[in-house]
């Protein structure tokens, strides 16, 4: 089927597209509002800017597409084939794309807000500046869990959006807006967060093993039983954070703010946590054996069961901090 004939039977009102071939076809701002392309060929098609609002475009083959500037907000793209498409600047707000291959796409910019993204496959894709706003990418049995490896979602907005089970390994969120986050049971080994704004994040479970955390702001977040070997979080503010029965073995803590957190029963062995803030923190039962707490703040902190024996406190200040024995020190 060619472009022409393609217009003209949509202009009569025909919408039922499906399983047509229109490999390489030049739609540049066409209005294909409500069209029906599922399981369609559209293999390098140039769809810039086209409206595509509400299309049926599940199982589609759109391969190397050009999408820019296109608006396929409440678009149907579930299992559609969008490898190396170039979707920059385009609008998907509310999309369907649950289960969608978009390995190595271009989604630079885009309005992603409040799609479907469960099981989709984004690794390698480029998400810088997207506005994820309210998307949904939680893991459903599992298999239906996003995967986002090694994409680069630098500054993008993922306010609020719901990231449970997802696979962020090597995934690039320097700079990212995760306030509010649920980022539950997450794969986050070697994740780049540094200056990432993550307040109230839900961190519980995850895996931040060799995480870039500096200078990340993860005030008043949840990183219960979270594993982060090895991660750097030196000059980060985790003022108030729940960070009990972690793993934060190793872990770069150097000029932390810690104040008032709660690190209850943490493994924090050979941790750095020089010049770092802990005043008012719970360390009750913590494991800090050979940490590095030179000139730390642990003022009023509650150390009560805590092993320090080897760790290193040159320089600290413990006024009014409760001891591993109980005993207040003055």
């Amino acid at each position: 089927m060619n472009v022409t004939e393609l217009l003209l039977k949509y202009a009569d009102g025909i919408k039922n597209f499906k399983g047509a071939s229109l490999v390489g076809v030049n739609l540049v701002s066409a209005d294909l509002i409500g069209i029906i392309l599922a399981e369609a060929d559209l293999q390098g098609a140039n769809l810039m800017f086209a409206y595509l609002n509400r299309a049926n475009l599940m199982k589609a083959n759109l391969i190397a597409t050009k999408l820019s500037g296109a608006n396929l907000n409440q678009a149907n793209l579930s299992r559609a084939n969008l490898h190396d498409a170039d979707l920059h600047g385009a609008s998907l707000q509310g999309a369907n794309l649950s289960l969608v291959n978009f390995t190595l796409a271009n989604l630079m910019d885009a309005n992603l807000i409040e799609v479907d993204l469960r099981g989709a496959d984004l690794r390698g894709a480029n998400l810088t500046g997207a506005c994820l706003v309210g998307a949904n990418l939680r893991e459903e049995k599992r298999l239906y869990t996003a995967n986002l490896r090694g994409a680069c979602l630098r500054k993008a907005d993922l306010r609020g959006t719901n990231l449970t089970g997802a696979n962020l390994t090597k995934v690039n969120l320097s700079g990212a807006n995760l306030a509010d986050v649920t980022l539950r049971n997450a794969e986050m080994s070697n994740v780049n967060l540094s200056e990432a704004n993550i307040v109230r994040g839900f961190l519980a479970e995850a895996n931040l093993a060799g995480a870039n955390m500096r200078f990340a702001n993860l005030m008043g977040a949840n990183l219960t039983r979270a594993k982060l070997p090895a991660a750097d979080l030196s000059n980060a503010v985790l003022q108030g954070a729940l960070i009990s029965d972690a793993n934060l073995s190793e872990v770069n803590l150097n000029r932390a703010n810690l104040q008032s957190a709660k690190l209850t029963n943490s493994d924090l062995s050979r941790v750095n946590l020089r010049h770092a803030n802990l005043s008012n923190a719970e360390l009750t039962d913590a494991y800090l054996a050979r940490a590095d707490l030179t000139g730390a703040n642990l003022t009023k902190a509650n150390l009560a069961r805590a092993e320090l024996s080897s760790a290193i406190l040159a320089g600290a200040n413990l006024q009014g901090a409760i001891l591993p024995d109980g005993k207040v020190y003055k």
